[in-house]
């Protein structure tokens, strides 16, 4: 019996740094993979508003993060002022969107005392524990690019927000060329994509190699969205989604890559 993704190959787009959790289980199920690194990860223009917001943990009620990079960052400043998420003030609390970001503040000893259902921040605003009224929020975030949707909420609820930059993702300086090849080809059967910026950054790296005709590189490929906004994205800019994960998250793109792969072996195309 072949496995589900036997002799096709797959493209996915993540960000340079981050080696894939995707890529093992995609090879597990049988596919080809081909990385596209569309995220280049890295510092805000200037730490000052995030350091001065850490330098007061003290008087925020809970501290929010929407990823495994604003943990990261955060991780980082704290320790550079000699502190840590696991040695923060006992008053705070830690809310998490998503199965990775609750992973990566499990592993630094600083477990999240809230994670919502759904791996989407539209969900922790939803289920989030207690009302915002009078609480006091820090939300690191993106530079630029990012929802502002978790702070207009918890705004709208009556919480005081203070929202700042903890890193930038910017977009790599070409596509490589496997990558490149493969689309060329026609050999790509799904093209996958984890963020509304793979999105942007990829169809930049794919005009700037392919010219006015970069989306005719697609035409053979299944495009595959981790969740709601990503699909947004998608819409805009590649004029389709084959199929969105859910629960929204690497297994949940996994298994929408095989769900969109599986219809293409049923109709025949």
């Amino acid at each position: 019996m072949s496995l589900p993704l036997q002799g096709r190959t797959v493209v996915l787009t993540r960000a340079q740094e981050q080696q894939g959790e995707g890529r093992r289980l995609m090879e597990a199920l049988g596919a080809s993979v081909i990385d596209l690194p569309a995220l280049v990860i890295g510092p805000p223009d200037e730490w000052g508003p995030l350091d001065d917001a850490l330098a007061e943990l003290d008087e925020f009620h809970w501290l929010v993060f929407s990823s495994a990079n604003g943990v990261n960052a955060v991780e980082e400043r704290l320790q550079r002022q000699g502190g840590s998420l696991s040695g923060r003030p006992s008053s705070l609390r830690l809310a998490a969107v998503g199965r990775k970001t609750a992973a990566r503040l499990e592993g630094l000893g600083a477990e999240a005392d809230f994670v919502p259902p759904n791996f989407v921040a539209d969900s922790l605003i939803e289920h989030f524990p207690i009302s915002g009224w009078g609480l006091r929020l820090l939300i690191p975030r993106v530079q630029s690019g990012g929802r502002t949707l978790l702070a207009e909420a918890f705004g709208e609820a009556g919480a005081r927000v203070v929202e700042v930059a903890a890193y930038e993702s910017r977009c790599p300086e070409s596509i490589p060329n496997d990558a490149a090849a493969a689309l060329e080809a026609g050999e790509v059967a799904a093209l996958t994509f984890s963020s509304g910026k793979t999105v942007i950054h990829t169809a930049q790296l794919l005009e700037a190699r392919f010219g006015s005709q970069w989306l005719t590189r697609l035409d053979t490929a299944k495009v595959v969205s981790i969740g709601p906004q990503t699909s947004k994205r998608c819409l805009e800019l590649l004029g389709r989604v084959d199929q969105e994960a859910d629960p929204h998250d690497i297994p949940g793109l996994v298994q929408a890559c095989v769900q969109a792969l599986d219809s293409t072996k049923q109709t025949g195309s």
